[in-house]
């Protein structure tokens, strides 16, 4: 092993309000994808463990108050700069951009806390009683791109809804939920948060159990599918967020320098490695080559290098295997790379394919296709089963929000390629392979309640004229 496996934690769970070590080593080595070089063997925890977590969720109970979300996020504050560079060891993405989305940690359980005193979850119609009540233990199965935030976002919601929780992580990113899972399990009560590692096989064991009220899951296709095909039975729900093939269409009238700081943003934030990526470059023909060299300076300037260099603003991937499926993904057909990548590490420069791309590959990766005219640019963009995110590049904003109306997926942002969503309090739906339901600052709390509705009859009644 390297010396860099001195930076990363040895990899726990806890179980029942216990540390342990998991045993089962899925023969897989977790790497520092600056370099490639090997840090650790990612290990699962056993499967008499996970049985016995599953046995304390479901007898769990405890109540979760606003002050205690709040308590719990006062306590992470410190942590999140270390979390952050956890994240960023881990998964290569720049430590620049993990700062920035460590605000989501501490941030999704001060969110929980505010809806909690808005009172989403009871309401008083006329007399009739409207309670939202926890559907029981749930758990929150999470990726490896953005690790810690998102296992916030999930199990603060989850605990604020009074579920008993069990977080998994992906056995590639297993170490930024361990400083999260102290500060949790040190103020929730007993039973309410345990941590569980692993890979396919601990995730198949936990989403079998019928114990197990409500799934949440961010991550592939294929892993959807299971999830859904193993609640089916159960008529268990299930939030699936699941990834896209996400278009771009740059308008005949797009500034060329707006529509290169978005196809650039939108190839190399998380390097590429995230849901909402750039995955199809809807061209006008008459204006494709110059689009492509502006793209490609603007990619050409970037700062490659080490995740936890602050001037780095493209790192490595994940895993030597993932940036492998890269290299694959480009074998045998016409593309241009952009940017001098480093020698050693797990690194991909980013890349536009001189054709279509059908399905989505998680990586800095995009198609790139022409249109004659805008009835066939919304075809093109419509053209793959996914529908999570659209993009639309246009100096004349009226006609781009109406080409946007047209694009089939979940959100469309008009001139703007964040990372965040278009507003805090909106929905973040997903469509066809994207996934099932929404996910949001209300929606994702509201997924793990069902409703009861309770009143005397004969007290209200709807007077006609």
């Amino acid at each position: 092993m390297n010396d860099s496996s001195a930076e990363f934690p040895p990899i726990v769970d806890l179980i029942d309000g216990e540390w342990g070590t998991p045993s089962i080593d899925l023969g897989v080595a977790l790497e520092d994808p600056a370099t490639g070089a090997e840090v650790a063997r990612a290990v699962a925890t056993s499967g008499d463990r996970i049985d016995r977590a599953l046995a304390v969720a479901d007898r769990a109970s405890g109540v979760i108050t606003p002050e205690l979300l709040d308590m719990i996020a006062d306590r992470l504050e410190p942590r999140l700069a270390r979390i952050a560079e956890l994240d960023a060891r881990a998964t290569g993405v720049p430590i620049r951009q993990t700062e920035l989305l460590g605000v989501i940690v501490a941030g999704s359980f001060r969110l929980a806390a505010e809806q909690l005193r808005s009172g989403v979850l009871r309401a008083d119609r006329d007399g009739v009683q409207v309670h939202r009540l926890p559907l029981g233990p749930a758990l929150c199965l999470v990726p490896w791109n953005a690790p810690a935030p998102m296992a916030a976002h999930k199990v603060a919601n989850a605990l604020a809804a009074g579920c008993p929780v069990i977080l998994k992580v992906s056995e590639l990113t297993p170490y930024s939920a361990i400083p999260l899972a102290e500060v949790i399990a040190e103020h929730v009560p007993a039973g309410m948060f345990q941590l569980v590692q692993g890979g396919v096989e601990a995730g198949a064991q936990l989403v079998a159990d019928p114990r197990i009220k409500a799934v949440s899951f961010t991550g592939g296709v294929a892993g959807g599918r299971s999830v859904a095909t193993a609640s089916a039975p159960l008529f268990r729900p299930c939030q699936l967020e699941l990834g896209g093939n996400n278009p771009l269409i740059v308008l005949p009238d797009a500034d060329p320098e707006t529509a290169a700081r978005m196809a650039a943003d939108l190839l190399t934030t998380l390097n590429g490695q995230w849901c909402r990526a750039l995955g199809r470059l809807i061209l006008p023909a008459d204006r494709a080559g110059e689009l492509v060299e502006a793209i490609g300076k603007r990619l050409e300037a970037l700062r490659f290098g080490p995740p936890l260099d602050r001037d780095t603003e493209f790192g490595p991937l994940v895993h030597s295997r993932h940036t492998r499926q890269m290299r694959e993904a480009v074998s045998g057909r016409g593309f241009q790379s952009f940017g001098a990548i480093p020698d050693d590490g797990n690194y991909f420069a980013p890349t536009l394919l001189d054709a279509d791309l059908p399905e989505e590959v998680f990586g800095p990766l995009a198609g790139t296709v022409t249109y004659e005219t805008i009835e066939e640019a919304v075809r093109l963009a419509n053209a793959v089963p996914y529908g999570l995110e659209g993009y639309i590049c246009g100096a004349d904003e009226d006609r781009a929000l109406a080409v946007a109306q047209q694009v089939r997926a979940g959100e469309v942002k008009v001139n703007g390629s964040s990372i965040m969503s278009l507003h805090l309090m909106t929905p973040r739906p997903a469509w066809g392979w994207s996934g099932l339901g929404e996910e949001g600052t209300e929606e994702t709390l509201r997924f793990f309640t069902g409703t009861r509705v309770v009143g005397v009859e004969g007290r209200f009644a709807l007077h006609t004229a």
